[in-house]
């Protein structure tokens, strides 16, 4: 029988947030799959715990997911960590899952800490409804690009970061969305020094251009404006009532249609399309 893959998420900055469920499911793993297993021998000397431990990153995915998956098959159980948050989450983790998925293998989710969702909690943007885009590419083209994409995007978005790329990243974002667009910029959460930065794209760019950024960021950027619509004047409805007798329709049919459809009476339609 084969045995499961447990995604385990990691503090983002405060050891404090392992949880029971976390510590015991680490505890009964027959071995970890880490990102860097540094950092994660770190956790466990923490913890007071020791466990075989295997490499899993972005560079090795594929050969040492095979290796993991292999001895999923073979009956062990794994936990998979990352050095910080939510495996599988813009995460090398995110192949593995698939690779079990393929072949059968059970996943099990324990919840935990996740930086984007920390974030978006204390951002004081919109939270009902909200896209994670991870991190935005190195290659200047593919990040317009993928800027470019999300410029009718209502939803609220949410961007990982690394300090050295912040204000290049922040200044192709304001001219991409525009420089009065909000954002709340989110450093070192859940650690002594947790920052929340709220403000819009100007002020951003104008804030680090004196203050050099450190630690990771969660960019949390406010979705388009939905405005509503204008009221239709009779101009409107006397230019939709000439549209459809262009495209064919007769003059009464228009204006009985048009008429229906906004409101307006068909005396002044009917006049206004003689004219």
């Amino acid at each position: 029988m084969a045995g499961t893959l447990y995604l385990v998420p990691t503090p983002i900055g405060n050891l404090g947030d392992v949880s029971p469920r976390i510590r015991e499911t680490l505890l009964s793993a027959d071995f970890l799959a880490a990102e860097d297993t540094r950092v994660t021998a770190n956790l466990l000397r923490h913890l007071d715990m020791k466990k075989p431990l295997v490499s899993y990153y972005e560079h090795n995915k594929r050969e040492s997911g095979e290796k993991i998956l292999a001895r999923l098959l073979g009956g062990e159980t794994c936990a998979l960590v990352t050095d910080a948050g939510t495996p599988a989450i813009s995460d090398p983790g995110e192949d593995l899952v698939a690779l079990c998925a393929q072949h059968g293998v059970s996943v099990v989710a324990v919840c935990g800490p996740c930086a984007a969702i920390t974030a978006l909690a204390v951002s004081g943007l919109p939270t009902g409804r909200f896209t994670f885009e991870g991190f935005l590419s190195v290659n200047k083209k593919s990040r317009m690009e993928h800027l470019n994409s999300l410029l009718a995007e209502h939803r609220t978005m949410i961007f990982y970061e690394a300090p050295h790329k912040l204000q290049a990243t922040l200044e192709d974002m304001g001219k991409a969305f525009g420089m009065e667009r909000k954002i709340s910029l989110c450093r070192e959460l859940t650690k002594l020094h947790e920052e929340v930065i709220r403000t819009d794209f100007a002020g951003a760019i104008a804030h680090f251009a004196e203050i050099p950024p450190r630690g990771e960021f969660v960019l949390i950027v406010a979705g388009k404006e939905e405005k509503e619509d204008a009221p239709l004047t009779l101009e409107d409805a006397i230019a939709l009532a000439q549209s459809k007798i262009e495209g064919g329709m007769s003059k009464k049919d228009a204006v009985k249609l048009i008429s229906q459809e906004t409101g307006f009476p068909k005396n002044a339609l009917y006049e206004a399309v003689l004219k």
